[in-house]
């Protein structure tokens, strides 16, 4: 049975999602705190996915996601929070959580981005029955499976996030192109376009430390000065 971590310090909510998560089919376990949560998701315990609502007493909910990947646990994170703004959705992707779902939202709603992430998780595990579709890109030695989230150089494999594999992703589609901060706000995130763009750079960096051989001289992965940046396959200095 798939097992569900609702991390959730108003117990009205929490035991309303545990009721309503375990009616369509799961296993739900409850946490009030950030600090119960990591104790409980240090990887024996099984999760297949955890629901979090970012203000928790002690640690908030960024920092619980942020403290699970970096140290390389990659189970799917459905953030829950009041906290609607355009940066504070960027904070969430950027501490490495899937996917956000404002308050107040439909039960219908959560159990489908729910099934999403794990359809998505089911994939990069290659699980029996589920279909694989062939989703993969090799440049410069290094190869990205886009399903697994995983980059893979020489026999070095980097987890990526969810933002991060489609950030990568959409640049990679686009190779040659330049494409403008703007569009990515607009069409890959959904945000306004006068959202600030500095989590977009963020994950940039991020990114070439994990493509580039110097990330500080990109040669796959450029930024053209005051527009955006393009992805080319062969090494470019461009």
């Amino acid at each position: 049975m798939t097992r569900i971590l609702v991390v959730e310090d108003e117990a009205h909510l929490a035991e309303g999602l545990k009721f309503n998560l375990e009616a369509v089919g799961y296993s739900v376990d409850v946490s009030d705190d950030g600090e119960s949560a990591l104790e409980r998701l240090s990887g024996a315990h099984g999760f297949d996915a955890v629901v979090l609502d970012v203000m928790l007493p002690g640690l908030s909910g960024f920092e619980v996601v942020s403290a699970l990947r970096e140290r390389g646990e990659f189970v799917p994170v459905l953030m829950l929070t009041a906290r609607s703004r355009p940066e504070d959705v960027l904070q969430g992707f950027e501490a490495g959580a899937d996917d956000y779902l404002p308050k107040p939202f439909e039960l219908a709603i959560l159990e489908a981005r729910l099934r999403g992430l794990l359809r998505r998780r089911e994939w990069s595990r290659g699980e029996q029955g589920v279909p694989k579709p062939l989703a993969t890109v090799e440049f410069g030695g290094r190869t990205i499976d886009f399903e697994a989230m995983e980059l893979r150089a020489g026999d070095r494999k980097t987890r990526l996030t969810t933002m991060e594999a489609d950030l990568l992703r959409y640049l990679i589609e686009r190779e040659g192109r330049v494409v403008a901060r703007k569009t990515i706000l607009t069409e890959l995130w959904g945000l306004h376009e006068d959202t600030d763009t500095r989590a977009i750079d963020n994950f940039i960096v991020r990114l070439r430390r994990y493509l580039e051989d110097v990330p500080s001289r990109p040669k796959h992965l450029l930024t053209v000065r005051g527009v955006g940046y393009k992805f080319v396959s062969a090494a470019d200095n461009g």
